[in-house]
């Protein structure tokens, strides 16, 4: 079924209702009609990375691990997965009557918001601070969450439009404030492709202003540009609660009413809270019309008859539970998490060789930790693989794996009753004076970073601080890097942390369910890690604007001005790689690759570009990639079809400006200094010119 079909029935549906009945579909629990035979419907569910907060489901990595994975077609095939398992849901579910929220088919993901500040608590439900990269995923997950059939598997949705990554405590009445060029170049793009390229079924707006507009009763974005300039055809839905901070926090409306009419003026169809509970009062007042709650609710009604469900035929109607959790999908989040894991670090020690090792210390507060596999948004799985879980399976039979916690994960003891901090520090050390190789397992989770409001966490609603380890766990970092003959130190976080202390580094990020077995099988060589970071690791937050500049100067690997720790787009691999022959024609870049190591391995080939103009981002910008699987001694001919608009620049009018040549970088990583140093090789460079 096309949209104008669906449309065409949701219009002969809608004006069948009274102007009440329609008002009452434009909240996202809307309820049933039962003289037209419509069920109620919940609008409010998530699927982040995997079905979440409505059971068992798998959990695949949270998604800035997934864009560790450089990975589009990866992306989309985990996309479909949970959209089956979300159709398994509901199917099972609504024929019980259970029409409950997080229960329906209207996925609130993802978010493609720009991780442009490590600080930021929600960054790791992102794709990173690269705008290409979070387009290039972001597409990719959508048309894997609705498929191309008849009908859409399930509905998608583009978060939060826009720009809106931090602080979190002040969300509900700051004003972000972006420049032509920052909007164009950066904090757009990914909601652009979304709409045109994935035909994404919805956008959601953000809790912030944008300029002095409520992002979620703004004109100019949600008029000008999302519909009229992009031509989104789908529905809007608000931020849950967005519409009331309209007149309580940014004091842009005075009473509900003026708020209600002030989104349903310029185009927000669907209300994530309460406020329009208030729309028939907005009608009376001559704020509104009905045509406007009208056109809303066709809107509405156009997607659920774009996702079958008033078709008793419908194909997706055939899932049964039996498809959730299964084997298989539990399969694909493990490939998943080992495609995520970034070893940033290795002097050697790794892989551990099984010979040798007699006893193995597994130390920290994350290291037999659920909470830290599943990110934020998450669901719950049937089958969690914590780290020591998988690593003492691994060496089951040739080890012994001794375990101390080291220390909380964010409190300076683990007994009230206990008279000084640390209480649980001895027994780290002296587990790591036993052992061969101490694995040393520290971070987050999202008690720490995550969203403000839900968990209260100490980390100023859901912020980092600063980019360093919780202060609880540094003396237990600094007594392993003390204490440890040889030390591999895991880094589980959303976001950039500095922890330097370690033979071998490798950031885990939050990698789902099968965590544990994944991180155990590249420690042990089982495979070659192959995730490259999507985000900076600063060397510190020094040199960053304050959280609340939403200015791109000094911002990302684009325009950072100093050295990293580690860089963008790094990771280290088992396998070295040489290239070659690098060429650009119609529109590719063209090089040989070859894996001169004695592993099989997956490497992440990297193309950027630097345009000739005044107006391009201070350092080149990621244009295109490609993961290239190679056994040991293999080489292969790697085309990657680059960015349509490789020599298009934006001004700082936001305009589009032509170069008219370029330099393009072809490699393993970023063209900068600290990657080569890292990684002992630059890039091969040409230039080249329309």
């Amino acid at each position: 079924m096309n949209r104008a079909e669906a449309r065409e029935l949701a219009q002969a549906l809608v004006s069948r209702m009274t102007v009440e009945e329609k008002a009452s579909q434009l909240r996202y629990d809307a309820p049933a009609i039962p003289r037209l035979n419509i069920p109620e419907y919940n609008w409010w569910s998530e699927a982040l990375h995997g079905v979440a907060r409505a059971g068992t489901a798998t959990v695949f990595p949270q998604a800035v691990s997934l864009a560790a994975m450089f990975d589009p077609q990866g992306i989309e095939e985990i996309a479909d997965t949970i959209a089956t398992e979300g159709r398994a849901k509901y199917n099972a579910y609504s024929a019980l009557g259970d029409r409950d929220i997080y229960k329906g088919l209207t996925f609130w993901s993802p978010n493609i918001n720009i991780f442009r500040d490590p600080r930021w608590g929600r960054g790791q439900e992102t794709y990173g601070e690269d705008p290409y990269l979070t387009t290039r995923l972001g597409v990719a997950f959508v048309k894997g969450l609705q498929g191309d059939g008849e009908y859409m598997k399930a509905a998608a949705c583009a978060k939060h439009y826009a720009v809106h990554s931090g602080p979190e405590a002040l969300r509900h009445e700051f004003d972000a404030q972006a420049t032509p060029k920052d909007m164009r170049e950066t904090y757009l793009p990914a909601f652009e492709a979304l709409v045109k390229e994935a035909g994404v079924e919805a956008v959601m707006g953000a809790y912030n202003r944008v300029n002095g507009e409520p992002a979620c009763g703004s004109k100019t974005l949600m008029q000008d540009i999302l519909r009229d300039e992009w031509g989104f055809e789908g529905h809007f839905v608000s931020d849950c609660w967005a519409i009331k901070d309209f007149h309580e926090h940014h004091m842009v409306t005075a009473t509900a009413p003026e708020s209600a009419a002030l989104a349903m003026t310029n185009g927000c169809d669907l209300n994530c809270g309460n406020t329009y509970l208030h729309l028939l009062i907005a009608l009376k007042e001559g704020l509104i019309t009905e045509d406007m709650i009208h056109q809303a609710a066709v809107r509405l009604f156009t997607a659920r008859y774009l996702l079958g469900l008033f078709d008793e035929g419908c194909a997706f109607n055939g899932i049964s539970p039996l498809e959730n959790d299964t084997d298989e999908h539990a399969a694909l989040a493990l490939d998943a998490a080992r495609k995520s894991m970034v070893l940033l670090k290795n002097d050697g020690l790794l892989p551990l060789k099984k010979d040798g090792l007699r006893t193995i210390a597994v130390v920290g507060p994350v290291a037999d930790s659920q909470a830290v596999l599943e990110g934020n948004y998450n669901g719950i799985s049937s089958r969690y693989t914590t780290f020591l879980e998988g690593i003492r399976e691994a060496f089951a039979g040739s080890a012994r794996v001794i375990y101390a916690e080291g220390s909380k994960l964010d409190r300076d003891r683990d007994s009230n009753l206990s008279q000084y901090p640390n209480d649980r520090l001895a027994e780290a050390i002296a587990a790591a004076k036993e052992a061969d190789v101490t694995i040393l397992c520290v971070g987050l989770d999202a008690t720490l970073e995550g969203e403000e409001g839900d968990r209260g966490n100490v980390y100023f609603s859901g912020d980092k601080k600063d980019l360093l380890v919780h202060e609880v766990q540094r003396p237990l970092v600094e007594a392993m890097e003390k204490h440890a003959r040889k030390l591999v130190t895991v880094v589980a976080s959303g976001s950039a942390l500095d922890v330097r202390a370690g033979h071998a580094i490798l950031w885990a990020g939050y990698p789902g369910q099968a965590g544990g077995k994944a991180l155990a099988d590249i420690l042990l060589g089982e495979v070659s890690p192959s995730g490259k970071l999507p985000i900076t690791f600063y060397r510190n937050d020094d040199p960053l604007p304050e959280f609340t500049d939403y200015s791109m100067k000094n911002r990302t690997y684009r325009y950072h001005e100093a050295q990293a720790l580690y860089p963008f787009g790094y990771g280290l691999s088992y396998a070295s790689f040489a290239y070659s022959d690098a060429a650009y024609e119609a529109g590719a870049a063209r090089v040989t690759i070859r894996n001169e190591g004695s592993v099989d391995a997956e490497e992440i080939v990297q193309v950027y570009v630097k345009a000739d103009s005044k107006d391009a981002p201070r350092n080149p910008r990621l244009s295109g990639f490609r993961r290239v699987a190679l056994k040991a001694g293999e080489e292969k001919r790697v085309i990657i079809p680059l960015d349509h608009d490789l020599f298009t620049v934006i001004d700082h009018e936001g305009h589009k400006v032509q170069a008219q040549s370029a330099a393009l970088y072809i490699g393993g990583s970023q063209p900068d200094e600290r990657s080569a140093q890292l990684l002992g090789k630059a890039p091969l460079s040409l230039k080249i010119s329309r």
